[in-house]
């Protein structure tokens, strides 16, 4: 069976039995599907399976989906296209769909893809182990096939997050999901429907996930979150005026935990997805600012250049109150970088409103841009509204935007030039190539020369710039 590459997460685990069940988990989507399936095979591996990277052989399939675009949700149903067949000639091959697409499409997943046999929710995913021996014990029952089958949503629960005798899997830059759901309410997102609302994780939970992860060789934690900076908001407000938070209220925020992380011994790095600029507060800025570990970039998108876009998005704020927010940053970090996330072709969006973006991309030097096509997505707000650019005209305004960025980014990287950052090592290009790091702005940087390893941070003096990134030596 010949399937295409995607993300894939099966690691092999000393200590399970060669006969024991194996598990195979395929991740699509954002950073948090990926920590989502960490967790997942922790849980596999608790309950006795071993991982496996063969796909064709493997007693569980699963398929962590995104259902932020069709074509996300298309390419898992051909993928479970591609193992009919196999379920076919193995019959006890479990077959599994969780995340979002789950969460949004539910039971019409079972009316494509008859073969599934359990679609699992954002919520529910630790609980997979369980799930499946349910569907194991249907089978034993002789039940007929559909009432064989688990559908198993529902976004009222947090997921449980217990790390206790696991073996963090994770790699010298890891990921911690501090927060699920959102609480806004964006026209074109389908995010609060899938996630549901935010639930932020205790302040003390996070601390000993990031302990264990560091334990097991982790030098870089990525905060996730759907709006990370809304982190705490949820969360009740300490009972002893002394213990009050940053946050609202009194509230523990994301200056909060960036604190508390700041003093974690063997953390080198500390970085941020995604951020909201609703949820820009000058306690986060001068707790980004306080704290060495915390990458001097943030990605903040504002996805247009135009306030009439923006009202019609429902992001809950005009250009002006984003140059205010990067202002409030800046005061705090000057030397901040931005990211940021652009939809283009949004029902309504003129020339004009184009012109808009593409002149506030370039205004506000965002050197990390993503730079999306607007499609429909059913259940959103945005749905209802007429998709009336053409697919030619998003396409080349698709085009003008990269551009844009390009530009800008090779500007940014090119006054680099000469100047020596300290660099932490995360990927070896092989055959030679040398290897591929991050400044603590997060600036791409590659290194021809050396043998430095991933999870060494050296000194670097930048040689060469292109719009994606820095080329350097080590300096000696």
């Amino acid at each position: 069976m010949s399937l295409p590459r995607v993300q894939t997460r099966a690691l092999p685990v000393g200590g399970a039995s060669p006969e024991a069940p194996t598990v195979h988990v395929v991740t699509f989507g954002c950073q948090m599907n990926k920590y989502d399936s960490l967790l997942v095979e922790g849980r596999f591996r608790a309950h006795g399976y071993r991982l496996t990277e063969e796909l064709e052989t493997a007693d569980v399939v699963l398929f962590n989906t995104c259902s932020v675009r069709e074509h996300a949700e298309e390419r898992v149903y051909s993928w479970l296209g591609e193992l009919r067949a196999a379920k076919a000639r193995r019959p006890d091959l479990v077959v599994g769909v969780l995340g979002c697409m789950a969460q949004r499409a539910e039971d019409a997943i079972f009316a494509r893809a008859g073969h599934v046999d359990l679609v699992c929710g954002t919520r529910k995913i630790h609980r997979l182990p369980e799930l499946v021996a349910e569907v194991r014990a249907r089978r034993a029952q002789s039940l007929a096939p559909h009432a064989q089958r688990l559908l198993e949503v529902g976004i009222e629960e947090n997921v449980g997050v217990e790390r206790e005798g696991e073996d963090y899997a994770g790699g010298v830059s890891g990921y911690l999901t501090v927060m699920r759901g959102c609480d806004l309410n964006c026209s074109f997102c389908i995010v609060p429907r899938v996630r549901g609302r935010v639930q932020s994780r205790p302040v003390a939970d996070l601390l000993r996930e990031a302990r264990w992860m560091v334990a097991g060789g982790a030098k870089v934690i990525t905060l996730l979150g759907q709006t990370v900076n809304a982190y705490g908001e949820d969360l009740p407000a300490p009972a002893r005026p002394g213990e009050r938070g940053l946050g609202r209220g009194g509230r523990p925020s994301l200056a909060d935990l960036l604190y508390a992380l700041e003093g974690l011994a063997g953390l080198e790095r500390i970085r941020l997805i995604t951020l909201h600029p609703s949820y820009v507060t000058r306690a986060l800025a001068r707790a980004i600012a306080e704290c060495p570990k915390v990458e001097r970039f943030l990605p903040l998108p504002a996805q247009s250049g135009s306030d009439e876009v923006l009202r019609r998005m429902r992001r809950g704020y005009t250009c002006e109150l984003y140059r205010k927010r990067i202002a409030l940053l800046r005061e705090a970090v000057p030397d901040l970088e931005l990211g940021s996330d652009w939809i283009v072709g949004f029902p309504g969006e003129s020339e004009t409103d184009f012109a808009a973006t593409n002149a506030f991309l370039e205004e506000i030097g965002s050197i990390q841009n993503f730079v999306f096509q607007y499609s429909p997505r059913p259940e959103t707000r945005a749905h209802d509204l007429a998709d009336d650019v053409p697919a030619e005209v998003k396409k080349a305004r698709n085009q003008v935007l990269l551009r844009t960025s390009e530009r800008v980014a090779l500007a940014a990287h090119q006054r680099r030039i000469g100047s020596e950052l300290e660099v932490f090592v995360e990927e070896d290009l092989g055959e030679g190539r040398g290897v591929r790091g991050r400044s603590l702005h997060h600036l791409s940087v590659s290194l021809r020369d050396g043998v430095e390893l991933p999870g060494e941070t050296i000194r670097v003096r930048v040689e060469g710039a292109s719009p994606f990134g820095l080329r350097g030596s080590p300096c000696a």
